[in-house]
């Protein structure tokens, strides 16, 4: 029988299904727990605002807590919207007696401005509840509320993470979406050491409703999995980004992350390694296709909607190469992680370029170079000389270093149809070729051998 790990949410009801309980619920089956709930208000809210709240009385919202707990072995838990400071004081007293990880989500304040947690309640979550965590994790109006300060820095915000460490959690996160920088920083904080920052570039998205709350709950399943904090803290990071990079536009207001986006992802990988075989074998038996194989050999690159790393990223695994004679050989079959390079490729371009999928590595000489432009395809260039030293260092650092290069210093990065590499010592040069889909690339592929 499957071991499926209990998960506790102790979180307000959304009606609107993108934040609270419904949210946790989500992200609870999503990572691999089975969700169990304690709701503790009913909240009447739509993507624009929070319309009405009806609390849950104390005593049933204990009488809820122990009836999960006394028939389920949860292996973890966190609490959400506790609302009032009688919820609190009551919650506070059956969670001391808990034998699993605790994460605390200090909710205040709606995504929409409605106060979540009276202000009579401010003291007794301080009080009663942080010392029972095992993690905090505030957002940076939370953390300035209860720290007592103003956040403008980083600076600010260690000593914001050592004031709420001194109210008794073992571990803080103070999560720095509200933080006006170009990446949006997490700051992991326990007691006598530097604080961590974790960086994630921002998603340009509106549709933030209930990101909190999934976090909180990913990484509430990721400690009941048995991971250790840390690492449950970066791997929902991770589901977090990806989630907000596929999510909902529903309603007037913003929507909320997709939590189904490893299911969405999972679903794709059989189709995709089919598309990726039939695409091969199109290259294969395009007339002349040999010209354009490099001496390293060609690759197809083919990434999953919302792909995150190589691993959702598919090419031959022995890539694609060809006889003395012009026989084109598929060597080795679609697999998602066979080459690294080609992965990087894709996923630095789509950085720039979303839409993009797909990435074809070809010989890169006087005459592809002069096909290509002849072809009405869009190049953008970089040069190996000038790539900093720290990427020249990392394995496949130079695939992420030029290809961003490339695009960001074209007027038209999302126009970009080839990213072409002179090469250096003991490096041959090359053109990268990208595009949406299968079918793009194979028409561009023939717009060049037609010209050749």
């Amino acid at each position: 029988m499957h071991d499926c790990p209990t998960i506790l949410t102790i979180a307000g009801s959304d009606s609107g299904g993108g934040a609270g309980i419904q949210a946790d619920l989500k992200t609870i089956a999503m990572l691999g727990g089975y969700g169990s709930s304690v709701i503790t208000a009913l909240t009447a809210q739509n993507t624009m605002a929070v319309t009405g709240i009806h609390p849950v009385p104390a005593d049933f919202v204990v009488q809820q807590y122990l009836a999960v707990t006394s028939d389920m072995n949860v292996r973890a838990a966190k609490t959400g919207m506790l609302l009032s400071a009688e919820i609190i004081k009551a919650i506070s007293q059956v969670l001391a007696q808990r034998s699993f990880p605790l994460v605390v989500d200090p909710v205040c304040v709606s995504q929409s401005g409605t106060r979540l947690l009276e202000e009579s309640a401010v003291a007794a979550m301080a009080r009663n509840m942080f010392p029972l965590a095992d993690l905090l994790t505030p957002n940076l109006p939370e953390a300035e509320l209860f720290a007592g300060m103003r956040i403008k820095n980083a600076q600010d915000i260690c000593e914001a993470a050592e004031r709420l460490l001194a109210l008794g959690p073992k571990a803080v996160l103070i999560k720095g979406g509200h933080m006006d920088s170009p990446a949006s920083t997490d700051w992991y904080v326990t007691p006598g050491q530097k604080a961590i920052p974790l960086m994630q570039t921002r998603v340009d998205t509106r549709n933030l409703h209930g990101t909190g709350c999934t976090l909180s709950a990913a990484i509430t399943t990721h400690l009941g999995l048995g991971l250790d904090m840390l690492v449950a803290v970066r791997r929902s990071q991770h589901f977090l980004h990806a989630a907000l990079r596929a999510s909902y536009s529903v309603g007037a207001g913003g929507g909320s992350p997709n939590h189904a986006v490893p299911l969405v992802k999972e679903q794709a990988r059989l189709g995709l390694l089919r598309d990726l075989a039939d695409v091969g074998l199109a290259l294969s038996i395009l007339p002349r296709f040999a010209k354009l194989i490099p001496e390293v050999r060609s690759n197809f690159a083919l990434a999953l909607p919302f792909a995150a790393s190589n691993d959702d990223v598919a090419a031959f695994s022995g890539r694609i190469t060809c006889t003395r004679r012009g026989e084109v050989i598929l060597a080795g079959g679609p697999e998602f992680g066979a080459s690294s390079h080609m992965a990087r490729v894709v996923l630095a371009a789509r950085k720039l370029n979303p839409r993009l999928s797909c990435a074809l590595n070809i010989a890169c000489n006087e005459s592809t170079v002069g096909a290509v432009k002849r072809a009405g395809l869009t190049a953008a260039h970089f040069n190996r000389a000038e790539e900093p030293e720290l990427d020249r260092e990392h394995e496949g650092g130079t695939m992420d270093w030029g290809t961003i290069t490339a695009l960001e210093r074209h007027k038209t990065p999302g126009a970009v149809d080839a990213v072409i590499d002179a090469g250096g010592m003991g490096k041959e040069p090359m053109i990268r070729l990208l595009a949406e889909d299968t079918r793009e690339m194979l028409g561009k592929v023939r717009r060049i051998l037609d010209i050749l």
